[in-house]
């Protein structure tokens, strides 16, 4: 049935996303105050009100890049979980319609299209989840392919909305 996919080991969970991004935070937030052994050097021709918006860029950037992550590793475990459905045979509903889309697509299943959609078949408490998680996939192709265009995603999100969301994904659907 499924070719055998041998997987990195690399992909990170949410737990080791979270530590790096508050390490990023606090390191940013230390280095632009005022007891950074940096900040007269760094920030001498700033006015405070310089330095605070430069810091809340820099926070924003985390957040995005942070929020990316977390976005990457869910994608990374329905992937894992598709191959190794479909490797393992499961007979369940949601395996069994795993399986089809593996027949005729192997490895190259969309993600939101396919994937998600036998998910919702399959799990219809869990429609809401999927549709929020659709639309954080618009937002993630929007920072993986450069922000260049203003998104229509209809609702903000940041990195502690991404996290809450990854973390319900991850508690509610057997994955």
């Amino acid at each position: 049935m499924a070719d055998r996919k041998s997987f990195s080991g690399q992909h990170r969970g949410l737990t080791a996303i979270t530590a790096h991004h508050q390490d990023l935070v606090s390191s940013l937030t230390l280095y632009f105050s005022v007891i950074s052994p940096y900040y007269s050097s760094r920030f001498a021709q700033y006015t405070v009100a310089e330095v605070t918006d430069e810091l809340r860029e820099r926070l924003d950037e985390v957040d995005r890049a942070s929020s990316l992550d977390v976005l990457s590793s869910v994608e990374a475990t329905f992937r894992i979980d598709y191959l190794q459905r479909c490797q393992r045979r499961l007979k369940d509903p949601i395996s069994v319609s795993l399986r089809k889309i593996y027949r005729f697509k192997k490895n190259r299943a969309s993600l939101e299209d396919e994937i998600f959609d036998a998910w919702i078949q399959n799990s219809p408490g869990l429609t809401r989840l999927f549709s929020e998680l659709r639309g954080a996939f618009k937002y993630r192709h929007w920072l993986a392919h450069g922000r260049y265009w203003t998104p229509k995603l209809g609702r903000r999100f940041d990195f502690p909305y991404i996290y809450e969301l990854a973390e319900a994904t991850f508690y509610q659907s057997p994955i």
